[in-house]
């Protein structure tokens, strides 16, 4: 287990001058997207319809993905801090979850969204393991000066976590694809309310909001 004085280490001004924002990053994925690629060493057809399906599901989030009048107030309410998420364009999870965070940055100028990708950052992302698992995506919330983290998020809901766990235990003659299946009509059905409260409880118990 990393100290908090290791984890912070492992983040520095460079790595958020080296970062993307949001649109940014959809660019990227667009433009590798473009030419039959993906991020990361694995560029399998497999992935590359990962990466077609996730592109998918954050332009729909983009365009009907909705903040609570509650949470929009408690996100304007927060202090300055930059909200440093690890993915990978393939990432399924990313594609459904990211597109609010970045509703949430939106609302207050004080929140620096900034995307790095989970392979080209492996000491970060092992600072940050869920359950000993490079998971992502993977939120994390610091001061502007880099000298604080003040919460962490991901790599899913937690629902889906305790859901995930059951599955691996004992799938009861249910394929990984039907699986999968469910857990993103869930997304759909959700429509991100369960990362609205989780992050919520976040905002709570960091800053009291």
């Amino acid at each position: 287990m990393l100290d908090q004085l290791t984890k912070e280490k492992t983040i520095t001004a460079k790595t958020i001058a080296e970062s993307m924002t949001y649109s940014q990053y959809r660019e990227m994925v667009n433009e590798l997207f473009a030419e039959g690629k993906t991020t990361g060493e694995n560029q399998s057809e497999a992935y590359l319809e990962y990466t077609r399906i996730a592109i998918q599901r954050m332009n729909r989030w983009d365009k009907v993905a909705k903040v609570s009048s509650e949470m929009e107030e408690r996100v304007k309410k927060l202090p300055p801090q930059i909200w440093l998420v690890l993915t990978e364009a393939w990432c399924g999870d990313a594609g459904q979850t990211i597109p609010y965070m970045n509703k949430l940055a939106e609302l207050n100028p004080g929140i620096q969204l900034r995307l790095i990708l989970r392979d080209e950052n492996p000491e970060i992302m092992d600072a940050h393991l869920t359950n000993g698992a490079r998971s992502i995506p993977k939120l994390i919330a610091l001061s502007p000066g880099l000298n604080k983290e003040y919460f962490t998020w991901g790599p899913k809901p937690n629902y889906l976590i305790e859901k995930q766990k059951a599955f691996r235990e004992n799938p009861q003659g249910k394929t990984s694809k039907e699986f999968t299946q469910e857990v993103h009509l869930w997304y759909a059905k959700d429509k991100n309310q369960s990362l609205q409260e989780e992050l919520g409880a976040c905002f709570s118990q960091a800053f009291g909001i």
